[in-house]
C-alpha cells in the first residue's frame, strides 16, 4: 500500500476530483474512489471507511455551493438532515450483521429502473411539480430509510434521493440535486462517525483525497447550476447505468450467479 501511495498519490487525487465533480451533479462518486482505494491496496472495509471521510468534503462543498445560490435552505432542512444522519448511523452499525446479497442482487435492477424513469419521464426539468407526500412525512420516512441504506450498503444513494425528491416531493431536477447533496452529506456523516469509532479510516489519505473532492464538487455544482436539467438528467442516467453495470460485472454478484445458473 505504501509503495503505491508513495509513487502514485496523484492517481488518488485525480480520482477524488473526478468523483467530486460527478457526485455533485448526479451522485455515484464512489464508483471512482472506492475502486481507486482498493487498487491502492486498502482492504475493503478500510476503503469504505476512508471513502466516507473523503466524500464528506465533496458533499459539503456541493451543499455549500448550492446553499450560497439559494437552491437549498440549510436551516429549514436541518430536521431532515438529522434524520438522514441517524439513518446512516443505524445502517453502518448493522452493516456487519445483515446479509447484503439481496441488496446486491436487486440493486442493479433498481438502478436501471431509475435510469429508464428519468429517460422517459416527459417534461422533466427544473420546475417544481405537485407534491405526492408532505415534507413532514417525507422527512420522517423516506429520508431516514435512504440514509439507513447509505450506511448499510451505499451505492446509488444519491440516485434514490433524486428519485424520491422528484417523484414524491415534486422538486425540479436542480432543486432535487441541491437537497440530495445536503441529505447525502448528513448520511455520510453518520456512516463516517461509525467507521471512525471502529477505527477503519486512513486519515492521511482520506484528507488528501477530500481536498481534491472538495474542489471537484465545487466545479461540478457550478456547472449544474449553470446548465440545470440539461446536464443533470443525462449524467444521472449514465451514472445509474454505469453503477448497475459495475455491480453486474462483479463475479460474486448474486444476480449474475443466478442468471448464469439459469442460462447454464
Amino acid at each position: 500500500m505504501s509503495t503505491f501511495l508513495d509513487n502514485f498519490p496523484l492517481i488518488l487525487v485525480i480520482a477524488a476530483f473526478a468523483a467530486g465533480f460527478i457526485d455533485s451533479i448526479a451522485g455515484g462518486g464512489g464508483l471512482v474512489t472506492v475502486p481507486a482505494l482498493l487498487l491502492a491496496g486498502f482492504s475493503p472495509v478500510e476503503s469504505l471507511g476512508t471513502n466516507k471521510l473523503q466524500s464528506l468534503f465533496g458533499s459539503a462543498s456541493a451543499t455549500i455551493a448550492y446553499a450560497q445560490k439559494g437552491h437549498v435552505d440549510l436551516k429549514k432542512q436541518l430536521p431532515s438532515a438529522l434524520m438522514s444522519a441517524l439513518g446512516g448511523v443505524g445502517g453502518a452499525l448493522l452493516a456487519g450483521f445483515l446479509p447484503g446479497d439481496v441488496l446486491r442482487a436487486f440493486l442493479p435492477i433498481l438502478l436501471v429502473a431509475i435510469a429508464v424513469y428519468f429517460a422517459v419521464k416527459p417534461n422533466m426539468g427544473d420546475i417544481d411539480r405537485a407534491q405526492r407526500m408532505t415534507p413532514f412525512l417525507f422527512g420522517l420516512t423516506i429520508v431516514p430509510l435512504i440514509g439507513f441504506y447509505d450506511g448499510l450498503f451505499g451505492p446509488g444513494t444519491g440516485s434514490f434521493f433524486m428519485l424520491s425528491f422528484v417523484s414524491l416531493a415534486g422538486y425540479g431536477l436542480l432543486k432535487a440535486t441541491a437537497h440530495t447533496k445536503l441529505l447525502n452529506l448528513a448520511s455520510n456523516l453518520g456512516g463516517f462517525a461509525t467507521f471512525a469509532v471502529l477505527g477503519v479510516i486512513n486519515w492521511k489519505v482520506g484528507i488528501l483525497m477530500g481536498v481534491a473532492q472538495f474542489a471537484g464538487a465545487r466545479v461540478g455544482a457550478g456547472m449544474a447550476m449553470k446548465n440545470g436539467a440539461r446536464i443533470i438528467k443525462p449524467l444521472l442516467i449514465v451514472v445509474c447505468l454505469a453503477l448497475a453495470g459495475k455491480l453486474l460485472l462483479e463475479t460474486d454478484n448474486p444476480l449474475r450467479i443466478w442468471i448464469t445458473a439459469l442460462v447454464g
